[in-house]
């Protein structure tokens, strides 16, 4: 996707930042919506419909990880950039579980921005005009069915509902399966760049992984230290 089709829907609540923001964007060809609140962000997405969504966690009426929630309810493969002042791990993590896509703290490059945003267009569009073979059939993991589309894990009875990011960690592990996946690869597929901070954010999602899959112990995620992951069924 080029920058000049891309639409992006902007919230930030600090007029002198959001104009800044808003005209370097604009002036590298993207097409900007901008809020100053999120009261209606869930109705403005719809008949909007952008591409990808940077929207700042302070807010007013009504903050960004709400709206996050909301527009990954409405759209569950939306990117998402969270921007925030805040430095606290915790609040990093409640971003990612509100539906993030990446975080970036205040104050941040515009050059920084408009890559990570750029990063997040060609991935997600990657994913829409190219899909895997994984991406129409349920599939069999040991114990488990995986429905790639519904983002939708199945013990038994039990449905787990994967993140975007935690779906496209489990869809790179398949069609790798049993072979070794570099740590490198992963961090560049999924937030394009393997920084300290998206090292630490792949640990995390790893974790999770390996906890959606508990039931069945022939299922592992072999860690290969300073190497990568090995993903193996039985």
């Amino acid at each position: 996707m080029s920058e000049q089709q891309a639409k992006i829907l902007y919230i930030e609540d600090e007029p002198f930042l959001g104009k800044i923001v808003k005209e370097s964007l604009e002036s590298r060809g993207f097409l900007v919506r901008m809020l100053t609140d999120g009261a209606e962000a869930a109705s403005i997405f719809q008949s909007f419909q952008p591409d990808i969504c940077v929207l700042d966690i302070m807010l007013p009426t009504k903050d960004g990880l709400t709206v996050g929630k909301e527009i990954k309810k409405l759209a569950p493969q939306m990117p998402i950039i969270f921007l925030t002042a805040k430095s606290q791990t915790e609040d990093v993590i409640k971003g990612f579980k509100s539906g993030g896509n990446d975080y970036m703290r205040k104050p941040f490059s515009m050059e920084e921005l408009i890559i990570r945003i750029q990063n997040l267009l060609d991935l997600t569009n990657g994913i829409r005009q190219e899909p895997t073979k994984l991406s129409s059939q349920v599939i069999s993991i040991g114990q488990y069915t995986y429905d790639p589309v519904k983002y939708e894990l199945t013990f038994r009875e039990e449905v787990a509902k994967l993140s975007h990011r935690e779906a496209e960690l489990l869809r790179i592990f398949l069609e790798n399966r049993e072979e070794i996946v570099q740590r490198r690869y992963i961090l560049k597929a999924i937030w394009g760049d393997d920084s300290f901070f998206n090292s630490r954010n792949l640990d995390v999602y790893i974790t999770k992984l390996r906890g959606y899959f508990k039931q069945d112990p022939d299922i592992q995620i072999i860690t290969l230290k300073g190497v990568g992951y090995r993903f193996v069924v039985g």
